[in-house]
């Protein structure tokens, strides 16, 4: 058994006091990191830094890249800005001000998710919930609203720059069940955040056992989306609350229930220690399913060699590979993106390297404004190269397993940057998502101005 450890958070304020961070990077690079985290959201652990990153191996080691500021990842004039206020001595209000302003020209909520994917209920909206597809709603529960660790391109990374205005969370109204309780065709719930599992034993049971009810028996599988096998591993073996937690998952299970994991897990070096094969060993003992997903990323991931390697240890482990998703257009999408067409290359080689039984990764996939949209392939059709997309879920189930083609081209790193095959002015969904987003823009001022 690994010797219990405690956790010790590291922010923004606390970088200077990372002592192996001093010995193996310059002042200037230092400073680097203290800029860019003025803007997107800073915070590592102890576990993070004394188990997993390779200080050997820096600025490159994957789990440095993945929790640590690069400078990079903000464009030259935003960290010009930033930078220079710093050296000016400016005030906190002053440099806060301008990140604020930075922030909201990095795309902060992407693919209609304040607009189209909050629902309304009694003519008002219902905090802590999107209801993007039919059968599965995303809960936010106001308590998960920070992570063990943050990761650097996360695209939930306004939940975290502390401005309200930016975050989804629940009320206290509880309006978030009865919307739940009144729509049958949910079946399944996304805990999400931030991290459901920073949440205390305590905290986590007031969300989950509701959902045992019988008035909430519509509601067949409850997902948790976390990063904690990565960065915390520990609170399923040896913190405090740890057998609570476990002994929860499997009374959710008695109950009839069907819990996942919606791991996060983006680089196989997360998957080395020997507490981690402990916390997933625990997890599984009592029944829960662990599925993994992570978007391909420039500089952590992007080679069929990584991704094999990841499913590899993932299935030797009894994990589940689940999504390869495409980075979302947000935040320091500019330092990690690459383009779609090398994205479907680096599955289709990772594919080729596995078994069937990792096969289960669905993707390359874009998490984009209509739906789940996935690259099925590059082909020729009537001569022309095409990407065939298909959609793995949409905002109107009809959409799905429908076949489309985009023009072929090596430029594109999201949808909307694609352009019809075949001379066709737009995809065969684009007048419907339209009409669809248009009403729902009409409903979210009505109901702002109301409340305004």
């Amino acid at each position: 058994m690994v010797p219990p450890k405690k956790i010790k958070f590291y922010s923004l304020k606390d970088i200077d006091s990372i002592g192996i961070l001093k010995s193996n990077l310059s002042e200037e690079e230092i400073f680097e990191i203290k800029v860019v985290a003025n803007i997107l959201p800073f915070r590592t652990n102890n576990y993070v830094i004394e188990e997993l990153i390779d200080w050997n191996n820096i600025p490159n080691d994957p789990i440095f890249q993945l929790t640590f500021m690069q400078r990079g990842m903000l464009e030259e004039h935003q960290y010009n800005k930033i930078a220079n206020l710093i050296k000016s001595n400016a005030s906190k209000d002053e440099i806060n001000k301008l990140a604020k302003s930075i922030r909201f020209d990095l795309n902060p909520h992407p693919s209609g998710q304040i607009t189209a994917n909050v629902p309304i209920m009694d003519n008002g909206f219902v905090s802590g919930i999107q209801h993007k597809y039919k059968e599965t709603a995303l809960l936010f529960p106001s308590a998960g609203q920070t992570c063990h660790a943050y990761c650097t391109f996360c695209f939930r990374w306004a939940q975290f720059v502390g401005d309200h205005d930016l975050k989804f969370m629940t009320d206290e109204s509880k309006r978030f069940k009865l919307y739940l309780q009144s729509h049958p065709e949910i079946s399944d719930i996304l805990f999400t955040g931030g991290d459901p599992l920073v949440m205390s034993l305590q905290k986590l049971e007031t969300y989950i056992l509701p959902f045992l009810e019988p008035e909430f028996a519509h509601i067949k599988n409850i997902r948790i989306g976390t990063k904690s096998l990565s960065y915390w591993p520990y609170r399923f073996v040896t913190d405090k609350d740890a057998t609570g937690i476990l002994k929860l998952f499997e009374k959710v299970m008695n109950a009839g229930k069907h819990l996942a994991f919606m791991a996060h897990v983006n680089h196989v070096a997360e998957l080395k220690t020997k507490i981690l094969h402990q916390a997933v060993r625990r997890l599984r003992n009592v029944g829960v399913k662990i599925r993994t997903q992570s978007p391909i990323i420039k500089h952590i991931n992007d080679s069929s060699t990584a991704w094999a390697d990841l499913w590899h240890k993932q299935v030797n482990l009894g994990m589940i590979p689940y999504y390869m998703f495409i980075e979302r257009e947000t935040g320091a999408k500019g330092y990690f993106q690459i383009p779609l067409y090398r994205a479907f290359e680096i599955y289709r080689d990772a594919f080729n390297q596995v078994s069937g039984l990792h096969r289960t990764a669905r993707g390359p996939v874009m998490s984009a404004t209509p739906g789940k949209v996935v690259i099925e392939g590059v082909t020729k059709v009537k001569g022309e190269k095409v990407f065939v997309l298909n959609f793995l879920q949409a905002r109107n189930p009809d959409w799905v397993k429908r076949p489309f083609f985009a023009k072929y081209d090596e430029t594109s790193t999201w949808l909307r940057q694609l352009t019809p095959a075949f001379g066709d002015k737009e995809f065969f969904y684009e007048n419907e998502l339209t009409a669809f987003l248009q009403k729902k823009a009409t409903e979210y001022r009505r109901i702002k101005d109301n409340r305004n």
